[in-house]
C-alpha cells in the first residue's frame, strides 16, 4: 500500500485489480464508484475473512444499494428490515463489524463523512 504524493496526506492511493482507489485514513473508500468484486476481496482478506459467502455478497449489494438509492447507509432498523437478519448475524459475518466491516467491503464512504 504505497501513498500518492499528489493525494492529501490523510489519504492513501492503492492498486487494487489493476485500479487505483483512494482511501481515507481509516481505509473507506472516498468514492463508492471505485468500488470493485476484487476490491471487496482484497480487503476482505486483509480483515481476516478468507471467504465471501453469499450471505456477505447479500450484505455488501443491499448496503450499495441502499448507498445509491438514499445517499447514505442504512441504519440498523433499515439493515435488519432489508435482510430479514438481526444486527449480531450480521456482525458475525464481518470479523470488524457492521462499520469496518460490512460498510468499508461495500465500498461506502467513511460514517464520518456522510453525516
Amino acid at each position: 500500500m504505497a501513498a500518492d504524493e499528489s493525494q492529501p496526506a490523510d489519504h492513501t492511493v492503492r492498486e487494487i485489480d489493476g485500479r487505483r482507489i483512494v482511501f481515507d485514513r481509516e481505509g473507506f473508500f472516498e468514492d463508492p464508484d471505485e468500488w470493485s468484486e476484487a476490491a471487496a476481496r482484497v480487503l476482505a482478506e486483509e480483515t481476516g475473512l478468507v471467504r465471501i459467502t453469499d450471505d456477505h455478497w447479500r450484505v455488501l449489494r443491499f448496503l450499495r444499494d441502499y448507498y445509491y438509492q438514499n445517499g447514505r447507509a442504512p441504519l440498523n432498523k433499515k439493515l435488519r428490515a432489508g435482510l430479514g437478519m438481526n444486527i449480531s448475524e450480521i456482525e458475525k459475518l464481518f470479523p470488524s463489524g457492521v462499520k469496518y466491516g460490512a460498510r468499508r467491503l461495500a465500498g461506502l464512504p467513511n460514517p464520518k463523512s456522510c453525516m
